[in-house]
């Protein structure tokens, strides 16, 4: 591999990681990769693998970054709000997690009847 395309392979990791980071994965290079990892293919040549995250915690950084995204945490946001990140959540497949509708619904200071009435309403769309 040359050397400029080492640079350019450097900055497209450089690029990735932030986006990879916020998925809860991180980038290892080829030399760690394991079996499971991801490879992150370069102009034809795996250049670095993604590390898919451990489900532990994965609720956690899931509602971490829709809390970035509306830039409150969950109890402080509005109703409005707040479905919106139900909606979120349930695209990213988060209440299938075991304990998952009683976590959020906590977080949010509801009941889980209501956090049932947003996902009832997003099944309704």
């Amino acid at each position: 591999m040359s050397q400029s395309m080492s640079a350019n392979a450097e900055d497209f990791i450089a690029a990735l990681r932030p986006v990879v980071s916020r998925l809860g994965a991180s980038i290892v290079p080829t030399r760690s990769a394991r079996p499971g990892d991801l490879e992150v293919v370069w102009h034809d040549e795996v250049v670095a693998f993604v590390r898919p995250s451990e489900l532990h915690g994965v609720l956690e950084r899931y509602v971490a970054t829709i809390e970035a995204e509306v830039g409150a945490r969950l109890l402080d946001m509005s109703r409005a709000d707040k479905q919106v990140a139900v909606r979120r959540l349930d695209e990213q497949g988060a209440f299938l997690l075991r304990g998952a509708v009683e976590d959020v619904a906590s977080w949010m200071g509801v009941s889980k009847v209501t956090l049932y009435s947003y996902l009832n309403a997003i099944s309704g769309d």
